[in-house]
């Protein structure tokens, strides 16, 4: 034995609730090494004692060992004395809160050793609906405080039972200081809302309903689902009927990855993902003979899928003690009416879903923190975010580049969520939700005192969109009043740039030229700004082009019909002259002439009307000329539609060119290939793309840079994307893109916060 070394290690990262002091402890004692782990909120803080050969071996294997859903960001080692540890055993201490960075856990999906376990019938946690170990379960939706221990979390009023107990204080257990511990005989406990029926029966109760053609909603780990039969085409109609949702896809969920094999095409990569432990919705390629019905995903080519990743779900596909027939797919949509968030009470559900769900089960462990699922596109066989919530949320994104200072970023308008920074590390939250609904204007101000509270960040300055009427912009106005702190205000669309730059941990003096495309953002000058060129840092902007300024009538509706946008582009592009605009709209069947009429009286007396340079209303409008959709149901669909449209003509294309040999062949397909939408739809996309590089590449020669960050919502198109990135790199240029903080609205809350921090 050689002589015995002490360290003092301080660990970083997401070491709370992942059952990283049982396995430091486990470590120690397989490695000889005594002293203690405890949880200090902020970090976790080992000392230790032991031979230095073994203290070699112990060090290393904290990094490469540890467990699978911890996240080690930094280690902090001193040297210290032996004698500073007085002890001959290890043990884990008490926690103790200290001041410093903070890292929570996201919730963990169930594990295959739970999962296993649940379906056990020698097991005295057979068939329980929140089986956890130290490996899965949830973590964020049940904190109250640091550090993570159970009495600060919701599962601190089910007190354990002996078993329970036992296995919580047994180092050799898998359920080692697992806070939420729980079984059959201690944990929480389901039932039907209002309704008489509990555990195995509320259980029953809901399979049967779904497998018998109604709707449930079902509570889960971060809110309620509303939940049926993916396979029947009926009930998904009536789904949509009730919830006001008339085409934007539903999310499903299948029993196990060979059901999701078989509905869609999923890419090693994707897979991954989809069994990994964070169990996101990914937007897949359909497969042509699956089960799920079309009305499910309508004029789309991908679903949503993902696996089961709490209890509950494994119970709902496959319950041993009850022979109802399930299908293996089911549609799991949020359970929350059109425009309001995801419901957390019960009290919610039965206002909200009340009228939606044939049969609501419910169960007695309080949710803190609201976390919808997580959606997840796949690009260049990466994934690329589209909302980033449960799985995800708040892991926070590392920057080299910041300042001493604590910042509460409030987000945008639509696809909220906030972020809040301090000390280099910037923490977005899960999904809010769009802030037309006063009932997310309300969760919003409630998740962000909570989230305060438990990272323990008071802000010293509050930053939010300029737009003067936007709500998110209220609710930034009205907090730093009452917390006496500043508010600074930040361009829509360099707020995405700085997102992307973030994300990608752009060096603090480096300079960009940014290229943002979305909806609507309120531009500097007081017009409604979406087609952006700027050179930028993280010290402010330059705008250096946009797409050509146009005029829409009809406010906010305009921005759901895109034939209105289109009625006043083609009359503007006809120079005022309303005979030949009737007629082009007439042949486009684009509108009545009364309608026609309406949107050029409108703009020739500078009614409702603005303008613009938005690129989300320019794919509105050329989805409308080309008969694809004229008017959208929800935010984006238009120009969904035009993305698939061109898809399918890009697809076509591709079989012609690999088939081309083939004259039998070539002649079947170039039948195909005769629908002229899908084919205009297709050259938009190309001759999009070209400007967009062309433009880029242009500003980057004449300011001398060679980085392009490409960020906003109509980026989460990947078909233009793909076209785009392409002609850049082929010119050159480094391009900066999204990975896993979304394009959309739901990650400029990340760019408000660094405009704020280096401010």
């Amino acid at each position: 034995m050689g002589k015995n070394v002490a360290f003092h290690f301080l660990i970083f990262g997401i070491v709370q609730g992942v059952g990283f002091r049982p396995f430091v402890d486990n470590l120690a004692h397989e490695h000889d090494i005594v002293g203690s782990v405890a949880n200090r909120g902020s970090f976790v803080e080992i000392f230790a004692k032991g031979a230095a050969g073994d203290m070699d071996d112990f060090m290393r294997e904290i990094r490469t060992r540890a467990p699978e859903r911890s996240i080690i960001l930094k280690i902090e080692a001193k040297k210290i004395s032996p004698d500073d540890v007085a002890c001959d055993d290890f043990s884990i201490i008490e926690s103790e809160r200290e001041a410093g960075d903070i890292f929570v856990s996201p919730d963990i999906a169930t594990c295959e050793k739970c999962h296993s376990e649940l379906y056990d019938k020698s097991n005295r946690r057979y068939l329980h609906p929140f089986i956890n170990c130290t490996s899965c379960g949830p973590r964020l939706t049940i904190f109250d405080a640091m550090p993570y221990d159970r009495e600060r979390t919701s599962m601190g009023e089910f007190p354990m039972c002996d078993a329970c107990a036992d296995e919580y204080h047994d180092p050799a257990s898998r359920r080692y200081d697992a806070q939420p511990v729980c079984c059959n005989e201690c944990g929480p406990t389901v039932r039907i809302l209002d309704g008489d029926e509990t555990g195995s029966d509320a259980i029953k109760r809901v399979r049967r309903v779904i497998a018998d053609g109604g709707i449930a909603a079902v509570k889960g780990i971060g809110g309620f689902h509303l939940v049926c039969d993916a396979t029947n085409e009926k009930v998904v109609a009536e789904l949509r009927r009730r919830k006001h949702r008339p085409t934007k896809p539903f999310a499903v969920m299948t029993r196990d990855i060979e059901a999701a094999e078989r509905e869609a095409e999923v890419p090693t990569s994707a897979r991954a993902i989809l069994c990994g432990h964070q169990r996101p919705i990914v937007l897949l390629k359909k497969r042509d003979g699956g089960n799920i019905v079309s009305g499910v995903a309508p004029y789309n080519s991908k679903v949503g899928i993902m696996l089961p990743y709490a209890p509950i779900h494994y119970l709902l596909f496959d319950y041993p003690i009850d022979d109802t027939k399930m299908p293996d797919v089911l549609v799991m949509t949020s359970g929350n009416p059109s425009g309001a968030p995801i419901c957390r009470t019960d009290d919610d559900a039965r206002e909200a879903l009340g009228s939606i769900a044939d049969v609501i089960m419910t169960h007695n462990r309080r949710i803190r923190v609201r976390a919808d699922d997580t959606v997840m596109d796949f690009y260049d066989d990466e994934p690329y975010m589209i909302r980033r919530s449960r799985g995800y949320a708040p892991l926070p994104v590392m920057m080299s580049a910041s300042r001493e200072k604590c910042v509460l970023a409030i987000g945008g308008e639509l696809k909220n969520t906030f972020c809040l920074a301090k000390n280099g590390l910037y923490y977005p939250s899960s999904y809010i939700g769009d802030l037309s609904d006063v009932r997310t204007v309300a969760a919003l101000k409630e998740t962000a005192e909570r989230m305060m509270a438990l990272l323990e960040m008071r802000p010293d300055v509050i930053a939010c969109d300029m737009h003067p009427r936007y709500q998110s912009s209220r609710v930034a106005r009205e907090m730093a009043s009452r917390l006496g702190v500043p508010i600074i205000e930040v361009q829509h669309h360099y707020a995405h740039i700085l997102s992307c730059m973030a994300e990608n941990d752009v060096a603090a003096d480096k300079e960009v030229i940014g290229v943002a495309m979305d909806g609507t953002g309120y531009g500097t000058d007081g017009t409604i700004w979406g087609g952006e060129l700027m050179r930028a840092s993280y010290h402010g902007f330059r705008r250096l082009g946009s797409i050509t300024p146009f005029h829409w009538a009809g406010g906010d509706r305009a921005s759901r019909e895109g034939w209105r946008i289109a009625a006043n582009m083609i009359y503007d592009l006809m120079h005022g002259d309303k005979k030949r605009t009737h007629e082009i709209c007439d042949a486009l069947h684009l509108a009545t002439e009364t309608q026609v009429d309406a949107q050029m009286f409108m703009e020739d007396n500078h009614i409702n009307c603005v303008t613009s340079t938005s690129a989300g209303r320019l794919f509105d409008a050329v989805s409308a000329v080309l008969g694809i959709c004229r008017a959208s149901s929800f935010e984006g669909e238009a120009a969904m539609r035009l993305q698939y449209a061109a898809e399918c003509a890009q697809s076509v294309q591709r079989e012609c060119e690999s088939k081309r040999s083939d004259l039998s062949d070539e002649n079947e397909l170039t039948t195909k290939f005769e629908d002229k939408a899908k084919r205009l739809a297709y050259f938009f996309h190309d001759e999009f793309a070209k400007i967009i590089a062309e433009s880029a590449t242009r500003a980057a020669e004449k300011e001398g840079l060679d980085t392009v960050a490409l960020s906003g919502g109509v980026f989460q198109n990947t078909l233009l994307l793909s076209m785009a990135e392409k002609r850049l790199k082929q010119a050159g240029l480094i391009v900066l893109r999204h990975h896993l903080i979304p394009p959309n609205d739901g990650g400029i809350c990340l760019g408000q916060a660094v405009a704020a921090m280096m401010q």
